[in-house]
């Protein structure tokens, strides 16, 4: 949220109430701490003390500000002046340096009321603390004892807070970070060199953009820019804080991260555009916080906004994140974000991100296991997840469910200050429930029809079939998940389905004869009639495939407005007959060279019957020279080779049985025994991160003649596969995947927590 002129024209305003029967109530001489609040409690009272401590340095700048010189002595002699004058005004007892601060009798007693309501709840260590809170607001709320008010905190609890400060600030000062110690100054007092910290200031005047900070340093050592930063921020709200970029991107996460983005398509965009422009005029808001940084990389970038990793250059190395304030803090959600958008390699050659990733996962590792991250449970699985498991390895819809039931739990704080109010929190949660649970009950419909086709086609009687209908259902309604998606859904799963059977069919199920047979009624199609079927096994298979292409291709070709069958039909040939070539291998016993095995492995993965379909369905049309293009031919063989040679990692021992080969066995074939089963694996998953990292690159790039809707299915397919065998072979398990086709389609959100 961000800061307005009456925020910091007056203290904040606070709910009233008795202060704890037992408190004691400490005054002037007493100094006191609180530590590890609730962000949204800690909230108003700090404000308070902010915005009083912001009108405290404008006096002393309005009265310098056309006597730069001895500015020393010009600040001792203002204050001197203030203590004179507020020592003959009329002011309540025990506050003879109140009218100083301007502050309105009544919100100073609700805010020391807000104080010792509340002050239990401080100090609970298990809840989330705007950063350098245990610093910086001790040394605030001594500022009120001195002034002779009468804050309702016990004795006992001072003196805690006040030995962890001491020991928090032991450790601040044997890192000897300037960087560090400049962001906590105003939690220093006069220990600190003002001097030195003023090499922090940005262009508009700020120390790091927070009014305190920048407050706390005008006090000590008057500058007309940061004086000029926080008179706007008081008169007019120029200013803002927390800052406006991360605040805007932050909410653009959260919309993406629980499904509902496209209800707000419009003010996605102009957020972007606006960030995009501020991303390639490097502003410091950006480039200068490491957070941000790492955050509007990696939306940018998954936005297909062209951003280079080079400019993520000064943050590439951990020295830069340790001399920092977010690595004083070791602060999780940054080293998260980096690690995040360290994910969003689209090259070979992106060293950096490499780099990023590899010391942000280190110290998000060593953070986990230290248990640093268990009292604070949500960002403890959320590492733990990220960690285990990355963006390309899970299915949208099973990210959204986790994010809509963890949304109040995460910490959405920045820094010094929250900047997703509740009831917006609240607001979006509750769209995403309904989103969420809308859909879900259309998937509950959808897959039972998808049940119901696999009996009208009989291919429940296949014994050698594996039925996988749920499991494809899953991949589908897991990536195409909006509600109006519901053909390329269901159709991404009938073909799923088919393909599989086939698959089976030439692997196990089937004689030469009957491999034949179904080959050359299909390449007759609609005069099939002139041939027999060799078996029923063969019978069922081709009008499964028939009928549903029909069906399929009447529909495609509507939504087209041309005709795609034809289409259609070529790519179930071009499947067969590779599947064929593998079947003849096999029996002849011949040993493909790896180039000869990939060309045809890449077919027989089965992947075209699936996704180039659904293509037709998703709504931009698509030109037959757009089908005939390079670039087209070069998204499927990337995304099929990703998903090949995944399923080759994990497979390799089954199909060795079924007296099949593939890429690792033919690695260790090719190297004379010199290599290993395992060292074949690690070799393998080279070429998978390449083409994965290419295909990225393909889908989000801008100046395609494929639409964006149409690359991104070959992307979210390649999730798929790296979902189904990222870890041993996912899709053939009767069970592995089980609880997650419940969680996308039966079990209802769990919002208990």
């Amino acid at each position: 949220m961000a800061w307005d002129a009456g925020t910091m024209g007056r203290a904040v305003q606070v709910f009233a109430s008795s202060p704890p029967p037992n408190a004691r109530f400490f005054s002037s001489g007493q100094r006191s701490h609180r530590i590890a609040p609730a962000t949204q409690l800690a909230r108003a009272p700090q404000r308070s003390i902010t915005g009083a401590y912001v009108e405290k340095s404008l006096e002393v700048g309005e009265n310098a500000v056309s006597l730069t010189d001895n500015m020393p002595e010009l600040v001792s002699s203002t204050h001197q002046r203030k203590a004179r004058e507020a020592a003959v005004r009329p002011s309540q007892p025990g506050s003879s340096q109140l009218p100083r601060w301007n502050i309105v009798w009544e919100h100073i007693r609700r805010g020391l009321h807000f104080i010792g309501r509340n002050f239990s709840i401080f100090m609970d260590e298990q809840l989330a603390a705007p950063v350098g809170f245990n610093i910086t607001s001790p040394d605030m709320l001594n500022s009120l004892i001195e002034m002779g008010l009468e804050v309702p905190i016990r004795q006992t609890d001072v003196e805690r807070i006040l030995h962890l400060q001491e020991m928090e600030l032991k450790r601040e000062y044997g890192m000897n970070s300037c960087g560090r110690k400049a962001y906590m100054a105003e939690g220093l007092g006069d220990t600190h060199d003002w001097n030195e910290i003023m090499d922090f200031q940005r262009k508009n005047g700020s120390l790091f953009n927070p009014p305190s900070t920048t407050a706390a340093a005008l006090v000590h050592n008057y500058e007309a820019k940061a004086h000029r930063y926080l008179y706007l921020l008081n008169k007019f709200g120029t200013a803002e804080y927390p800052k406006n970029i991360h605040c805007q991107l932050s909410m653009v996460d959260a919309l993406e991260n629980i499904g509902i983005s496209r209800h707000f398509d419009g003010e996605i965009k102009s957020i972007l555009d606006m960030t995009y422009s501020c991303w390639l005029q490097r502003d410091e808001e950006i480039m200068l916080d490491i957070t941000t940084c790492a955050m509007a990389f990696r939306i940018l970038r998954m936005n297909g906004y062209d951003v280079s990793s080079d400019d993520l250059c000064h943050i590439a190395e951990a020295s830069y994140f340790h001399n920092s304030p977010q690595g004083y803090l070791g602060d999780t959600r940054t080293l998260l974000e980096l690690y995040k958008a360290s994910e969003i390699s689209v090259e070979d050659n992106e060293f950096i991100l490499d780099r990023i990733g590899a010391w942000s996962g280190h110290l998000l590792k060593e953070q986990l296991s230290s248990g640093a991250l268990e009292r604070t449970q949500s960002i403890f699985a959320e590492v733990e997840h990220a960690l285990d498991c990355p963006f390309y390895a899970t299915l949208d819809r099973l990210v959204h469910k986790r994010n809509i039931e963890n949304f109040v739990t995460m910490s959405y704080h920045m820094l010094k200050t929250t900047y997703l109010p509740c009831q917006t929190a609240r607001d979006l949660v509750a769209l995403g429930v309904r989103n969420f649970s809308t859909t879900q009950s259309i998937y509950q419909d959808e897959l039972k029809h998808i049940d119901s086709w696999v009996k009208e086609n009989r291919l429940h009687k296949l014994k050698f079939a594996r039925q996988k209908s749920a499991y494809f259902y899953l991949s589908a309604a897991g990536t195409i998940f909006d509600p109006e998606m519901s053909d390329p859904r269901i159709w991404w799963a009938i073909n799923g389905v088919l393909t599989t059977v086939v698959d089976d069919f030439f692997d196990v199920g089937g004689s030469r004869e009957e491999l034949e047979n179904l080959i050359s009624l299909v390449e007759m199609w609609d005069e099939h009639q002139k041939m027999k079927f060799y078996s029923e096994q063969v019978e069922i298979v081709f009008f499964a495939i028939y009928n549903s292409v029909k069906q399929l291709g009447a529909k495609a070709s509507a939504v087209q407005g041309r005709e795609v069958t034809k289409h259609l039909i070529e790519i179930w040939v071009d499947l067969l007959r590779s599947m064929m070539t593998e079947v003849e291998w096999r029996i002849s016993n011949y040993i493909p060279t790896s180039e000869e095995y990939m060309t045809n492995a890449a077919v027989t993965f089965a992947l075209g019957p699936i996704v180039l379909p659904a293509l037709y369905l998703v709504g931009p049309k698509i030109p037959e020279s757009v089908v005939r293009d390079s670039e087209y031919n070069e998204l499927f063989r990337l995304m099929s080779t990703c998903g090949r040679l995944l399923n080759d990692v994990q497979t390799y021992e089954r199909e060795e049985g079924q007296g099949k080969v593939n890429s690792v066995s033919l690695l260790v074939l090719e190297s004379g025994g010199s290599v290993s089963i395992e060292e074949a694996r690690g070799e393998i998953r080279k070429p998978i991160e390449r083409c994965r990292r290419e295909l990225l690159r393909m889908v989000l790039r801008r100046g395609s003649a494929i639409a964006a809707p149409c690359r991104e299915l070959f992307w979210k397919m390649c999730k798929v596969c790296y979902f189904f065998y990222s870890r041993g072979d996912g899709f053939s398990s009767p069970t592995s995947k089980v609880a997650a086709v419940n969680a996308v389609v039966h079990e209802p959100l769990d919002l208990a927590s």
